[in-house]
């Protein structure tokens, strides 16, 4: 699949986020790729979180570990 067929959507994992997948997909017509962030923030399982994105309909869904890049970038210069 071309990349101009698909979009990405910065996931939460929460009910606004997980909506938006099928909404998109139904306005755009594109596949939606999910992408969170973990930044240390705790909580529910990043891959639960994951897995939420595919059931939704996300066609990919990914976890990028920020919490090196968060803690020296943007609390420790605080």
């Amino acid at each position: 699949m071309s990349d101009k067929n698909r979009l990405v959507l910065a996931y939460s994992g929460g009910l606004d986020t997980s909506v938006a997948i099928s909404y998109l997909k139904e306005r755009t017509g594109k596949d939606v790729v999910a992408v969170s962030l973990d930044v240390g923030q705790g909580g529910e399982s990043l891959e639960t979180i994951k897995q939420r994105a595919l059931d939704c309909g996300a066609v990919e869904a990914y976890v990028v570990d920020a919490r090196d890049e968060f803690a020296n970038e943007y609390c420790m210069k605080a």
